[in-house]
């Protein structure tokens, strides 16, 4: 659906964007994480053809976002950080100038303006003018915009920061329904949401992307692995020797021992969890001991961004760590200068742009 590869962004002699390549399937809700900084919110912006790239390519569906911007920009609703709002509209208002904005047919608008409000859940203050809207309904806005002509991919740039916990929820709710019939690409602070909302994870770093996958693999790039804790009525000494007949178990970390009962962690690495559950429940069951507890613990997002983002060099090492899935980088190329376009030449007397490759964003 989206391919990227080689984009690069320099601001005179800052290099926000290195060299990045990966592919976007279509179908999936992805998550798209970074420290403040990392060069999300401009690879977000590049992708989208409202910035340049100092070099690279971006096809979307096919279509190259510099050379066919009409095209590729059809396929593509975009909620930026900061939702391009006109606060003295009513929000149906709004949502009309944005359709005409995008090509539709007087003929269309309304009934594709009733399908975004209904969608979005935005049908009780449609007549409301944006800036007396909370800011929970004025996210809803920001999505029903993206949303005008059904495009194929979805991307919302930080879309539940500022709000209340009940105004995310719902906005997740809203995300989750959107990942049935759209490929979405969320970025978001929020490692929490992610993981409970994402398909696969992107993480970016220094301007570089040091990994990409399911969630379930990226936590086996971590140095401690996956773990199980356990509680049984054994000494530390009999637990040992037990797990030590494990093949699958890396170390034995005794956390308390109370003279009747023992709580250890036991360090699995990248052997599935739930596995090693069994294999322990046959051992203590075979030395005669009694198991209390015996639950598996997968690393979770947090854990994997916080040790992918403390690596100094980022250079090169990841992909050799593993970090990286196989995003079918090519060769190296020349920078030369893409152009993106600005929202501002987007004309509303035809509702579309000329085709043109549009100003030198910089």
């Amino acid at each position: 659906m989206i391919e990227v590869r080689n984009l690069t962004k320099r601001y005179g002699s800052h290099l926000a964007v290195s060299d990045l390549s990966f592919d976007i399937t279509p179908g999936k809700i992805y998550g798209f994480l970074g420290p403040n900084g990392a060069g999300k919110s401009t690879t977000m912006n590049i992708m989208t053809g409202c910035l340049a790239a100092t070099s690279g390519d971006v096809k979307v569906g096919g279509y190259d976002i510099f050379e066919q911007p009409r095209e590729a920009k059809s396929l593509i609703g975009y909620l930026p950080e900061m939702p391009p709002l006109y606060m003295d509209q009513t929000a149906e208002e709004y949502l009309y100038f944005v359709a005409r904005a995008k090509g539709l047919k007087k003929k269309e608008i309304e009934a594709e303006l009733d399908r975004v409000i209904e969608e979005t859940h935005i049908e009780n203050v449609s007549g409301k003018l944006i800036k007396h809207l909370s800011k929970g309904y004025r996210q809803r806005v920001g999505i029903a915009q993206a949303l005008i002509g059904n495009p194929e991919v979805i991307i919302l740039d930080e879309p539940t920061v500022g709000l209340d916990p009940a105004q995310i929820i719902e906005i997740r709710d809203l995300i989750k329904t959107l990942g049935e019939k759209h490929t979405v690409i969320l970025s978001s602070h929020i490692l929490s949401e992610v993981q409970a909302i994402c398909d696969e994870v992107l993480i970016i770093h220094q301007g570089k992307l040091v990994a990409f996958d399911k969630m379930e693999n990226l936590g086996k790039t971590l140095s401690s692995g996956n773990t199980v804790e356990i509680c049984c009525e054994a000494s530390a000494k009999e637990v040992k020797k037990i797990l030590r007949g494990v093949d699958s178990i890396e170390s034995v970390n005794v956390t308390e021992e109370n003279g009747e009962t023992c709580n250890a962690t036991v360090h699995v690495g990248e052997a599935d969890p739930k596995e090693v559950c069994r294999e322990i429940s046959f051992a203590f069951a075979n030395a005669g001991k009694i198991l209390l507890q015996l639950n598996p613990v997968k690393a979770n997002l947090e854990d994997v961004f916080m040790e992918i983002t403390k690596m100094d060099d980022v250079s090169g090492d990841s992909a050799e760590a593993g970090l990286l899935s196989d995003v079918g980088v090519p060769a190296e190329k020349e920078p030369t200068e893409k152009s993106g376009q600005d929202i501002n030449e987007i004309s509303v007397d035809d509702g579309v742009d000329d085709g043109t490759n549009g100003k030198e964003a910089e």
